[in-house]
């Protein structure tokens, strides 16, 4: 039977992992403020807890007491970005968090119910500028060479860039994954499982056009990124644009990147949507299809006052969320999340 995370000789065994993700805090605290972000903390009790369909949140309510407030439902919250972007308009300029995020369902030796997320958001800067930026951030507060689960990525090789329009074609036998999306920016089902059958990559029968992107993806895309250098997957079609604007140059693909280290999916990051009837439209696409795919308890409605916020106007600019402990887990050496945790996975496993 496992030892319990308070066990000394357990915290004795995860030590070395948790003085170095101490020391990866206070050189990610440093390196944003000598670039003039302000560290900044948002709630993590919302009413709205993200707008990623596929993300289980953790519900609670708040109870009034005395007679004040209003009985409400509520939740934790699974990433802080649209409490961040409200700064934005505020006016905040650069601002960054090292903040608790839940995200119900997610165990393994990479994932956590509960966990930091690193998020950062400055305006001005471009897709481009953000991608410099956060390879700097990495390779400054990293080892030079990082490894998880048998790959290993020298940092201090120039980061690789690639489109998912040229992972798909180089990688899926030629496949063009642009042309099954539609003017509107919405994925053609039909297409899809057309382009899919002629490579003989077909999926189960009615697949939709998302899950079978993402199997795509994770079968043949997502295993080449990541080794010898770190690799940025740039240019998400449309209909993964989520909060990301639509590329002007092709309004099938979206300004969206991630990040991919030692294999491991590290960040994703977008140039920010500022167009408030875009983006209802796009959270109310999202509110159906959560209610679709799951329960109604599972679902929640659109976060009306953040589009009043982007409304009253959000500067444009980048922002990026950045998975702080599987970051740890690089830059100490862990195999396992629950390593760089400093009660570990209690009471999850």
């Amino acid at each position: 039977m496992a030892l319990p995370a308070w066990h000394p000789e357990s915290f004795a065994a995860r030590r070395p992992f948790l003085e170095a993700r101490a020391r990866l805090a206070a050189a990610a605290r440093a390196w944003f403020a000598a670039r003039g972000y302000q560290e900044v903390e948002t709630p993590a009790l919302v009413p709205v807890p993200g707008m990623e369909v596929h993300l289980r949140g953790f519900p609670t309510s708040f109870e009034p007491h005395l007679g004040q407030g209003t009985a409400r439902r509520l939740w934790l919250r699974t990433s802080p970005e649209l409490a961040l972007k409200r700064l934005l308009v505020a006016g905040a300029g650069p601002v960054f968090e090292l903040a608790r995020v839940w995200r119900n369902g997610e165990v393994s030796p990479r994932h956590a119910p509960e966990f930091t997320m690193l998020e950062w958001y400055r305006p001005g800067l471009t897709l481009e500028g953000l991608m410099e930026e956060c390879e700097a951030f990495v390779r400054g507060t990293c080892p030079a060479r990082v490894a998880h689960a048998g790959v290993e990525t020298a940092l201090s090789l120039p980061f690789e860039r690639i489109t998912v329009a040229d992972a798909f074609r180089d990688w899926c036998r030629g496949f063009d994954i642009l042309a099954t999306v539609r003017p509107d920016g919405s994925g053609d089902d039909a297409a899809l499982a057309e382009a899919c059958a002629a490579r003989g990559l077909a999926g189960p029968p009615g697949e939709g056009w998302e899950d079978g992107f993402f199997r795509l993806l994770l079968d043949h895309v997502e295993p080449r990124l990541g080794r010898e250098r770190a690799s940025f997957l740039t240019h998400w079609p449309a209909p993964q644009a989520a909060l990301a604007r639509r590329d002007p140059a092709d309004p099938r693909a979206a300004l969206r990147f991630e990040l991919f280290v030692a294999g491991l999916e590290l960040a994703s990051a977008f140039d920010e949507l500022t167009d408030a009837e875009e983006q209802a439209a796009r959270f109310r696409h999202d509110c159906a299809e959560r209610e679709r795919r799951y329960d109604a308890q599972a679902a929640w409605l659109p976060d009306e006052d953040f589009l009043a916020a982007l409304a009253r106007g959000m500067p444009a600019g980048s922002g990026i969320a950045l998975g702080f402990d599987r970051l740890a887990m690089l830059a100490a050496g862990a195999r396992r999340i629950e390593d760089v945790l400093w009660l570990g996975g209690f009471p999850f496993r």
